[in-house]
């Protein structure tokens, strides 16, 4: 049997180097379609509920409609993507983007809804939840490896605490998947 032996791809002189693609939150569509459903489920039944009362307005309406597009824009989850050694997060109203070869803070807050903060040197800060970085092995082997060129390079002050502990707590949740997978539990 013959081996396949692949090249490399040429490059041509002159020509911008190759970008890596952007790895994303595989969650966020579930998540947004989730957010939209809640809001139009509230805005039928506000609408249901003063139609049947026989109170519903043009004004009502409106303002029914405007508190489920409210709702949409308070429960929708940033969108988190990141791409060489940049994370960015994208929200309703803002892109908020960190520089992970330059973080000097990362800083976690636990109880109802876990934050991790990302602050990097120039000022940038992105606010996310651990659970996209678990749930997306793509988006943390990035985060991960900016955080190892940030303490390389000196500039992550405090924090390592926090990625170590959530790097155990991925390593601890994809073991337990492999051994599920294989049917050794």
């Amino acid at each position: 049997m013959a081996r396949r032996t692949t090249r490399p791809a040429r490059r041509i002189p002159g020509a911008p180097p190759e970008r890596v693609p952007w790895a994303h939150d595989s969650t966020w569509a579930g998540d947004a379609r989730s957010a939209a459903a809640c809001s139009l489920l509230l805005l039928g039944l506000l609408l249901a509920l003063d139609a049947a009362v026989g109170r519903l307005t043009v004004w009502r309406a409106l303002l029914w409609l405007g508190l489920g597009v409210l709702l949409f824009a308070v429960l929708t989850p940033p969108r988190v993507a990141a791409r060489d050694r940049t994370l960015v997060s994208r929200g309703p109203l803002r892109v908020r983007s960190v520089r992970l070869d330059q973080l000097v803070a990362v800083r976690r807050s636990d109880g109802i809804s876990p934050r991790l903060a990302l602050r990097d040197a120039a000022g940038g800060e992105v606010v996310l939840d651990p659970e996209v970085l678990v749930v997306n092995p793509e988006l943390w082997h990035l985060v991960s490896d900016g955080a190892r060129a940030s303490v390389a390079c000196g500039s992550l002050l405090c924090g390592a605490t926090a990625l170590r502990r959530l790097s155990e707590r991925i390593d601890r949740d994809t073991a337990e998947g492999v051994f599920r997978a294989s049917g050794l539990e």
